[in-house]
């Protein structure tokens, strides 16, 4: 299984920690926010590569990063793929970052695409395991009680077996409150149809635009996250962060 890191945007809400250095390179205690999600990921043994999609801006920055980080000779290597762009204005948008890696790199495999700019206190191999029993492609889950912060993310509708029935990106009236965070499992067959999906107007800009034109086409399950998520969006809530994060605590 390869793992997608979503890296390639530019952070103008924390200006100016973030106007020269990536946020996901960011530290939240003795670790950065991608250490955190890939030592986690490590312990299932079940990624063979990590893919960091960078901006050009930043990609030397990741490429530093993940030629000193040492995590042992039988480790997954991490490949950064810098996607061109230079600016907030010219981002190509996470679909369409992750098929320049699939192209780039000529990816053919199951795939775990996350966001490198979020921390979590539970670990995401139990959502590897989620997705190992329903064998489809999946996403996670969480209740977002909150009507203003639905409009904000993504939406999803389940049926008792936890499938989608449908899915919004920032929905103009949410038609449930079940939030989608931007971690997703593509399964090996489904990941070679992010081409078909950009080609049939698929949205590009959020992540989980592909997943919503997915679950039109075939099966998608959405597992309850166990835990809780902490969104690095600006700088109040990076301090607030720093402050409260104590590592996986839900195991």
């Amino acid at each position: 299984m390869k793992c997608l890191i979503l890296a390639a945007g530019y952070a103008t809400r924390l200006y100016p920690l973030t106007e020269n250095f990536p946020k996901p390179l960011l530290k939240v205690g003795e670790k950065t926010i991608l250490d955190w999600l890939i030592d986690d990921i490590d312990g299932a043994q079940l990624v063979d590569e990590y893919v960091v999609i960078s901006n050009h801006k930043f990609a030397h920055h990741f490429q530093e990063w993940a030629d000193a980080k040492d995590h042992g000779t039988s480790a997954p290597r991490i490949t950064v793929v810098d996607d061109g762009t230079s600016s907030n204005e010219t981002r190509l948008g996470a679909v369409c970052d992750v098929q320049f890696a699939i192209d780039k790199l000529g990816l053919d495999d199951d795939m775990l695409v996350i966001a490198g700019d979020n921390v979590l206190d539970f670990s995401l191999q139990t959502f590897v395991r989620y997705a190992a029993e329903k064998q489809t492609s999946c996403i996670m889950r969480y209740y977002e009680p909150s009507e203003a912060k639905l409009h904000k993310c993504g939406v999803v509708e389940i049926d008792g077996n936890d499938a989608i029935l449908s899915m919004e990106e920032k929905p103009a009236e949410p038609k449930s409150h079940w939030c989608c965070p931007p971690f997703y499992y593509y399964s090996r067959e489904n990941a070679k149809w992010v081409r078909k999906a950009i080609d049939e107007g698929c949205g590009t800009d959020a992540p989980g635009s592909f997943i919503a034109w997915l679950a039109t086409q075939t099966k998608v399950h959405a597992m309850e996250m166990p835990g809780r998520r902490y969104d690095i969006g600006n700088l109040e809530s990076y301090e607030q962060v720093k402050r409260e994060y104590k590592g996986i605590t839900n195991v």
